[in-house]
């Protein structure tokens, strides 16, 4: 340390100076008095002793950072060179560590990113996988001429299916990759809470009436959120749907609405299987199908339904007990100024 301090060109002529300056002081003192110069030479000498160790430390901290920094370069795990003292060197090792745990935080967070990105590519690979590979089957069998008439029917309408399946699974992609982005812009409308479920539900009354089930929908027509209405109902839609699937014929799914002034309240309530235990944590989780989950399920539509209303300034949670039901409780939260 001491070495580079000196081969420090500033440092070395620095005290060249100094050595001088204070041998001529002497000097000149000498020639009046002996014993003061004497006394000048000690206390010369203590100062430029006081001198060099200061600049010691200096230069020990100013190594200390540069060995910090390359332990950063080279992905080492962080130490805490935070220095509480006063002064211009601890207010630069205060800032330096800052930025480098910043960047530390951030290199992080691209490796889970990366991890996720390779885990989400390989289910959605795996969701397209299935369906194209029974697809290429049926089309190789379709090209025998001696099928039967019904059989090529019958493959043409799973083929059709497959394809549905297919265009649904690229479509919510698309959806939750631009609400990943923040590119989604959410309209703030007021709605009526009671339209709003009208509307989701709509597509699902076939669904409904073929498994002979119940919806019963209890909202009076005075309730109001804010929010946007396409995006809402559609979150609201995949909810039901998921009630529906889940329970059985002859099975009943209740949407209540209640308000108070912290938010409004959507509970959609079916009497099906319920959710697993095990699988309740992670029920939102995109790709996510429990033990439960049918064959054709793919694990997206919870997933979108909770991106959407986070973003809105609402949450979706569960309560579900295994074979007695399942409680959806969607919540969207006043503002309050």
């Amino acid at each position: 340390m001491g070495t580079n301090m000196v081969r420090n060109k500033e440092v070395k002529n620095l005290y060249l100076f100094c050595g001088f300056a204070g041998v001529i002081n002497v000097a000149v003192v000498s020639s009046i008095n002996l014993t003061a110069a004497l006394i000048t030479l000690i206390t010369l000498s203590a100062v430029f002793i006081a001198f060099f160790l200061f600049t010691h430390k200096r230069y020990q901290d100013i190594e200390n950072l540069s060995k910090y920094l390359a332990s950063v370069y080279t992905g080492k795990n962080q130490m805490d060179i935070r220095d509480n003292t006063e002064g211009e060197l601890s207010i630069l090792k205060n800032d330096i560590y800052k930025v480098t745990l910043t960047l530390y935080e951030q290199s992080e967070l691209l490796k889970k990113d990366k991890v996720y990105l390779s885990d989400t590519l390989s289910n959605i690979s795996h969701q397209l996988k299935t369906p194209l590979t029974s697809m290429f089957v049926m089309t190789d069998l379709l090209s025998d001429p001696n099928l039967p008439q019904e059989k090529k029917e019958e493959f043409l309408n799973k083929i059709a299916n497959q394809l549905k399946r297919i265009e649904w699974l690229v479509t919510s992609l698309l959806k939750l990759s631009k609400i990943d982005a923040q590119t989604v812009t959410f309209k703030r409308e007021n709605i009526q809470v009671l339209r709003l479920i009208e509307k989701a539900v709509e597509p699902l009354l076939i669904p409904v009436e073929l498994k002979e089930q119940e919806l019963i929908i209890e909202c009076s027509d005075d309730i109001f959120i804010e929010g946007d209405f396409n995006w809402t109902a559609e979150a609201i839609l995949n909810i039901v749907k998921n009630c529906i699937e889940h329970t059985s014929v002859g099975g009943t799914i209740t949407i209540t609405c209640l308000q108070n002034p912290l938010y409004t309240e959507i509970d959609i309530t079916d009497n099906g299987e319920g959710i697993a235990e095990e699988d309740k944590p992670h029920i939102f989780e995109r790709f996510y199908k429990g033990k439960n989950a049918g064959t054709d399920s793919i694990g997206i539509g919870l997933a979108m339904s909770k991106s959407i209303l986070n973003s809105q300034n609402g949450n979706v949670d569960l309560d579900s007990n295994h074979k007695i039901g399942t409680r959806f409780r969607i919540k969207f939260y006043r503002q309050i100024i």
